[in-house]
């Protein structure tokens, strides 16, 4: 018996010998103690929480080198590997998530669109619903701050760069040519189906490094990974009809859409102020295969094919008879795109696009034939360093070949045209300091072939979180871009244009409201000026052309306040003048305005089943230029305003009426006046306002939708 207890005892007391305490503080980067992190060595059940002053002690029987691991909520995860004797008496600092959804974001100069954003301007349910926007993708886009009213035009206008210096990417690859081309002050619109995409961001100045070749803003388009369903849907509407319909198998998925307008039964009903030969006719189909060889990888494949054509008279007050125009286009796009993760930190990305896009006009008895082939090759690769450090770095192929044959009077023809091939690089960092202190650093190199000249922009952006709800944001960068075709065609022996922003901006959100104020510069420098009145062969062109853009963007969203009602205001002050194209002095262009503001709101009625939508827009009037006075650009329109009116009723939970009425009051807006050639017998140049050729259009569609669920419908399409 003796004999048994000794062996007990001396068991025990080797037991107790070997077991080694562990003890030590958790603290966060403040010295402030954290009570209740949880403290264990990895791979063991060996472990504690620590106490209301941060402490922790446990003992172990481990040895040799083990790994200690320390976690809490909203901290990043601490690790540190050693022998055991160098894990006692630890002070630990834990850091704080960045991840979290409270932890700042670098927002300057952009908007998002889309339900995972964390800083949402806009849902994609309000892209397709805002009243004036009539389901396109930019016009929903055109009620945000930043940009300028030209709904003679329909793009984007902003922050005092004309139209051609915003451009569009989907999925990060360059669209060329994104809208359908349409006779003077009639808007275009986009050539994409607005239930494509699952998010968008609307950078209006000071975006990646990863975009080049546009001095003002850019438009990323991000297109649905996967669809959740098979599904067909019907559209037929007063100026034409449409069906789509989705497929899925396996890791598949392929959609197709076709639609087809025509505008003739409408102007019979509301003919406007112009003599249609041919109302605008135009038909297009979309084609998107997805397919998901594993659950971090990613292959799409989207085509579309666009055709159109108008033939009209307009009226013009140096012409007794109208003036001719007339055209037919055909635009043929392709989008590829892959994307994979490689292990956990590393992910590569790319894709190409191909444009190829062939437009005839006919002006009186002239005739333009145009021909544009265009790609975009790139590849994009991102390295994850820790959750506060991440790298993207990449490289891209632009590729142009533009011709053009102009036929005078039906006579004499001539050539012209150019190759513009462009290499890219890029490579930008994003750290996170902490929770309230982010930054992003990049740099992009490009080579343009035509002018053998390489440009380098740097970009950077800083966000500090100053409170639970806010943030400031800073921006800067240089930013290049080619001149437009209707320079090159006539002259390669010119430099890219260029433009620096500066951007300050304050945000506050708060359930369901979001308060965001930006200020911003913009100087332009090496803009393109000829010396004649329109750019021809005979111009003698140069990049002495300069310029600035400044002013203070507002936005406030609240969908909080009133039950069922969602509303944004946006407010624009735009200062900006410029040097360019042939103008004898610095003035401020016709296509900007001083003041823009607009108002967007929706009320869902549930006893009606009908959601009611009203938009209106406001803007000071446009430069002109009056030759029965001295100057240049030396008048302004009058103020413009436009209210829009809509409404979704839905029949059933898949059928939906919707009609909308755009500039409901009738206003008659002016954007500019054309004056005659000559003089009359007073000595007095008479004008005719350049105005829209209908003051109203009305939009009447059924949309049904037949799907898995009996539930989808097309709120988000209409």
């Amino acid at each position: 018996m003796k004999t048994k207890l000794f062996i007990f005892s001396l068991l025990m007391s080797f037991v107790t010998f070997a077991q080694v305490e562990i003890s030590g503080k958790v603290i966060d980067t403040k010295g402030n103690p954290i009570p209740g992190a949880n403290v264990y060595l990895d791979g063991t059940y060996d472990g504690a929480s620590t106490d209301e002053n941060g402490k922790y002690s446990f003992t172990t029987s481990e040895e040799g080198t083990q790994t200690i691991v320390v976690s809490f909520i909203s901290f990043e995860t601490f690790y540190k590997t050693a022998v055991l004797s160098k894990l006692n008496n630890l002070v630990i600092k834990l850091r704080e998530d960045i991840n979290t959804l409270d932890a700042v974001v670098i927002n300057a100069g952009s908007f998002d669109a889309g339900e995972k954003a964390r800083a949402v301007a806009l849902k994609p349910l309000d892209i397709v619903t805002t009243a004036s926007a009539l389901g396109d993708v930019v016009g929903a886009f055109q009620t945000l701050p930043g940009t300028s009213a030209n709904d003679e035009d329909g793009r984007l206008f902003v922050r005092g760069g004309d139209a051609n210096e915003t451009q569009m990417f989907i999925d990060g690859i360059r669209v060329f040519n994104p809208f359908v081309p349409t006779s003077s002050n009639v808007p275009t619109r986009g050539r994409f189906s607005p239930f494509l995409f699952k998010g968008m961001t609307f950078s209006t100045g000071g975006y990646s490094a990863e975009y080049g070749q546009a001095l003002s803003s850019v438009l990323t388009l991000n297109t649905i990974d996967q669809p959740d369903q098979e599904k067909t849907e019907i559209q037929l509407m007063t100026v034409g009809a449409g069906i789509g319909n989705t497929q899925i198998w396996g890791k598949n998925s392929f959609s197709i859409n076709t639609s087809y307008i025509n505008l003739a039964p409408y102007q019979i009903a509301f003919p406007g102020r112009e003599e249609w030969n041919k109302p605008f006719e135009g038909a297009s189909g979309e084609m998107v295969y997805r397919y998901q060889p594993n659950e971090d990888g990613l292959l799409k494949l989207y085509s579309a094919f666009n055709y159109s054509n108008l033939d009209v008279i307009q009226e013009d007050i140096n012409f007794a008879n109208g003036f001719n125009f007339a055209l037919q286009n055909t635009n043929l796009y392709f989008n590829g795109s892959y994307k994979q993760r490689l292990g956990s930190r590393w992910s590569i990305s790319g894709g190409m696009s191909y444009t190829n896009e062939n437009t005839d006009f006919t002006l009186q008895d002239n005739l333009i034939d145009d021909q544009e082939n265009s790609a975009h090759f790139k590849v994009k690769v991102s390295k994850r360093f820790s959750s506060r450090i991440k790298l993207n770095f990449g490289s891209e192929y632009f590729i142009t070949n533009f011709k053009e044959k102009f036929t005078l009077n039906n006579t004499n023809s001539f050539n012209y045209g150019f190759n513009n091939n462009i290499f890219g690089t890029f490579a930008e960092t994003d750290i996170f300091f902490s929770k309230k202190l982010a930054a992003k650093v990049g740099l992009r190199a490009e080579n343009n072939e035509f002018s053998d000249q390489m440009t380098f922009s740097p970009r950077a952006s800083l966000a500090y979180k100053s409170g639970a709800k806010s943030q400031f944001s800073f921006a800067y960068g240089k930013f290049y871009q080619n001149p437009r075709s209707e320079y090159l065609k006539f002259s390669t022996d010119l430099n890219p244009e260029n433009a620096t922003h500066y951007i300050a901006n304050y945000q506050f959100m708060k359930d369901k409201q979001q308060f965001r104020i930006e200020a911003y510069y913009k100087q332009y420098d090496d803009l393109v000026k000829f010396d004649d009145q329109f750019a021809s062969p005979s111009s003698n062109f140069d990049n002495n052309g300069d310029g600035f853009a400044k002013g203070v963007d507002v936005f406030w969203r609240d969908n909080k306040n009133i039950k069922n009602l969602d509303y944004w205001v946006s407010y624009s002050y735009l200062d900006t003048e410029r040097d360019h194209r042939n103008f004898p002095t610095r003035a401020t262009p016709n296509f900007a305005s001083s003041h823009n503001a607009s108002v967007v709101g929706k009320y869902w009625v549930d006893s009606w089943k009908t959601q009611l939508g009203v938009s209106y827009r406001f803007a000071t009037g446009r430069t002109y230029t009056n030759p029965n006075k001295i100057g240049f650009l030396n008048e302004k329109t009058k103020n413009y305003n436009s209210v829009s009116l809509n409404a979704a009723y839905l029949i059933s939970q898949q059928k939906i009426l919707y009609i909308s009425v755009n500039n409901v009051l009738g206003t008659e807006n002016v954007f500019g006046y054309n004056y005659s050639n000559q003089p009359n017998m007073n000595g007095t140049f008479e004008r005719q306002a350049l105005r829209p050729t209908a003051d109203q259009f009305f939009f009447i569609g059924f949309f049904w939708s037949i799907s898995d669920d009996n539930k989808s419908n097309q709120l988000d399409n209409i």
